[in-house]
Order: structure tokens, then sequence, then C-alpha cells
């Protein structure tokens, strides 16, 4: 491409010519990092108010500079991040249209400064932001599965292992292992967001700078806790980065682990719930069909967010310190992970808040399969004394029998069950109804109801006290 008089500024001197249009392509990042507008302009003010105070730059250019900044922001606001590939990035689409603006003391608002510094500065920010937004919407998905659990503390559905029937359980208390691994999964994000507080800025390109800054105070300005303590760890460092992909993938997997049961749920073999058409879609020629849609996709999305963290992985793992022009792919995979996990945040929220559960084919489907033989054996130990492991074999006879006759455990005839263990009386057999399964289960984190309303009740504190 012909040169202009702008074409290599930014680059300086050392370059006669201005880039090739593919390079000019590959090498400009502003259609992706135009999303950092708003980090940008913060840190740059934050650092313009420091050369003024510092008096490393006159104080009524660090004044012009702030006004500048802040005329560039409302554009922004209003008309969104113009795109120039010519300009690169962010950072220099900001200090481009200052100039326009201000003039020459646009200029000095580089000093003391690299892109380096300044890109992980705004990167920094907007994580930061991304783990409270997130953690927003995870705590909206307890909100939301609290509710439904409360309603159905008393509703009786089936537990499963493998796939098949093992013990009754209530679905209170199945929604609400759900809530636990998003309470970790909020925990995971405070504690990377709490890791990544930290300022680069002032790190310069790496080996920091001659001039005399003040890092404690734009570090405090923008909100971070302290200035990083080694300049080419600050550069290069994307370890929160990182931590916001793995803990986003670990979140996507349980949405994807609720999204599977919502399909399963759904389909008409098992039939525990109806999808509201909201979250549902039908078929092109197959007028009966309601599809889970909304629920496959969230499913499918993990694998994107998966995806994310093994591709920054890549990225950095060959990386020799400090900077190198690869990291500039770390912005669009953590915004994709970021878009990917709110969607199915908000999507999966809005399935859980609306879902019709269809209490009574739970509650026949509990009953089958034996699924009371553990609470037989318990009462073989508990009000027989028989040892465990002789009970468990007893109740497996009797379950074998119950098959041959073709009926439930609690039918079988009293006299076939005392010929394999006269333990085995009609009081042992009327305890075998899946409400008194489930009422029995009282220890700590268990499935009795009464224990499903204290569970709700605590994490309902929790979710309030962290308001």
């Amino acid at each position: 491409m012909a040169d202009t008089p702008d074409s290599n500024s930014m680059w300086g001197g050392r370059f006669g010519g201005g880039p090739a249009a593919i390079m000019q392509e590959i090498n400009a990042s502003i259609p992706v990092d135009k999303r950092l507008w708003e980090e940008d302009i913060a840190a740059s003010r934050a650092h313009a108010a420091m050369l003024g105070a510092s008096g490393i730059i006159a104080a009524e250019d660090a004044v012009v500079i702030d006004r500048g900044l802040a005329t560039i922001a409302d554009e922004f606001a209003e008309s969104g991040v113009p795109v120039d590939l010519s300009l690169e990035d962010i950072h220099m689409t900001v200090e481009s249209r200052l100039k326009e603006l201000v003039g020459e003391a646009a200029g000095r608002l580089h000093t003391a400064r690299s892109r380096n510094d300044q890109v992980a500065t705004d990167f920094r920010l907007w994580v930061r932001t991304a783990c409270g937004r997130i953690d927003a919407g995870l705590k909206a998905i307890q909100t939301a599965l609290l509710a439904r659990a409360e309603e159905h503390a008393d509703s009786i559905m089936p537990g499963f292992t493998h796939l098949q029937v093992a013990q009754p359980v209530t679905l209170g208390h199945h929604l609400l292992a759900y809530v636990a691994m998003f309470e970790r999964d909020r925990g995971r994000f405070a504690d990377a967001r709490k890791r990544l507080n930290e300022s680069p800025l002032g790190a310069a390109a790496l080996a920091g700078t001659s001039f005399p800054l003040d890092r404690d105070a734009t570090a405090a300005a923008l909100g971070f806790d302290r200035p990083m303590a080694n300049s080419i760890d600050a550069v290069s460092d994307r370890d929160f980065a990182l931590e916001f992909c793995a803990a986003a993938s670990i979140a996507a997997l349980h949405l994807s682990r609720l999204a599977e049961e919502v399909v399963i749920w759904a389909s008409q073999p098992f039939g525990f719930v109806s999808l509201p058409d909201a979250w549902s879609t039908g078929s092109s020629i197959m007028p009966q069909k309601r599809n889970p849609d909304a629920a496959e996709l969230v499913r499918g999305r993990a694998g994107l967010l998966l995806g994310a963290f093994q591709r920054l992985s890549v990225i950095v793992k060959g990386l020799p310190l400090t900077y190198s022009k690869d990291l500039q792919d770390d912005k669009e995979t953590v915004f994709g992970a970021f878009d990917a996990l709110a969607l199915s945040l908000a999507a999966m929220t809005g399935m859980v808040e609306t879902l019709s559960f269809r209490t009574d084919r739970m509650r026949t489907l509990a009953a089958s399969g034996f699924s009371t033989a553990t609470d037989l054996a318990d009462w073989l130990v508990r009000e027989a004394g028989v040892p465990f492991r002789e009970a468990h074999h007893i109740v497996g006879s009797c379950v074998k029998r119950a098959e041959q006759l073709g009926v439930e455990l609690s039918q079988l005839p009293i006299g076939e069950a005392s010929a394999i263990h006269s333990a085995v009386t009609p009081a042992a057999l009327a305890a075998l109804t899946v409400e008194a399964s489930v009422a029995s289960r009282t220890s700590y984190g268990g499935t009795a109801p009464e224990r499903v309303r204290q569970a709700i009740t605590a994490a309902r504190a929790a979710l309030e006290g962290q308001d």
C-alpha cells in the first residue's frame, strides 16, 4: 500500500513504509478490543492525573487530556467505537481521537507507559467486571432454583445412579444440588477476581520506567488493591484470563448437566417436565414436536467454553517472557467465553423459572425399580439387629423373588418374605413406601423434606447476606 504521513506514525521513524494490506488486517485488533474502550479511557485518565500530580507532565496538560478523554467517552457511549484498521487497536484509536480534540497535549499521555502495560491493565479491569457480572448471573439461577426447590420440598421423584432408579428423593433436594454447584462456581470467580486485582500500569514495556511514577496512586484510582511487584510479570501474565476461562468452563459443565436433565426429563419416556413455549421449538415436518432446543444449545455451549480454556492455554504455553503478539488473541477468547456463559446462565434461569414439573409422573416412577430396597435393609439393621451385610443379602433375595412374582417389594406376600428371613415382617414391608423412605433420610444434607426446608432457608440467608 502507498505510504501516507500517518501510516507508520505509531511505530515511529524505524519503519519507512506502511504495512501491507494483509499484514494490516491480521495485525489489527480494533474489531475485537474496541470492547475495552471504557477500561482504556478510565486507565488513561488515571495515568494522566498521576503524570500531572507527579510533575511528569504539566498540570494544565493533564487537565486538557482528561477533558478530551471524557469527551471521547461520551462520543463512544453515544455512537460506538469507530473501526479503522490503520489505527490497529483501541489504544491508538483513543489516542488518535484525543489528538484531534486537544492537539499536542495528547502526545504527552503515553509518557512512561507502553501498550504492553496499557492492554494488561485494560484487560484486567474488563475481566474484573466480567467476574462480577457472571456472579450476578450465577446468583440469579440460584435464586430461581431455590424458589422451585421450596415449591417442591415434598415432591417425590426417583433418584438415579447410572441413570437407573436408585432411591426416592425429593425434587427440592435434587434442585438444591445445583444450588451447591453454582455456589462453588461463584467462589471460583471470587477467587479469580481477588487474585487479578493488582495493577500492571507503570510496568511500561517490560522493564519499568525512569520516570518517578506513583503506581500506588493509579492502582488506587482504578480500584486495584496494589501495583504488581514485577514489571516483567505485569506485562506477560495472563493467569487472570486463564482462571476466568477455567472457572467459566466448570460453570458451563454444571449448566450442561442441568440442561441434559431438562432434555431427558422432557422426553416422553420420562415425562417429568413440560416445556414452556418460550424455551422450546417445533419441527418443520412433525407438527406434534416440542423440542428442548434452548437446553440443547446450553449443553452445546459447554464445548465452546471448554475450548476457550484450551485455546488460551495453548497460546500462553509456548511464550517466552515477556510480550508476544500471540497474546492479542487472548481477548477474543475470553470475550467469547464470557458471552457464551452469560447467555447460557440467562437461558437456564428462564427455563428453571418456567418449567412445569409433572410430580405425579415423578412419584409413580420413584416407586418403581425396587427403589426402597435400601430402606428394607436399614430397617432390618435398625429394628432387628441384623448386620448390614447380611441384611443386604436378605433384601437382594427378596428383590429377586418380587421380580419373579412381578410385584413391587412392598407388595411381596408376607409368607414369601418371611420364608427368606423371619425378620422380614409386615412392619418391615409397611416401611417401604416412598413417602416413608424420603422422610427417614434426616441426616445432615439428606433428602427428608424437613432437611430440604432447612437447607433452603440457609442457602437463601447466605444469598441475602452477599448483597
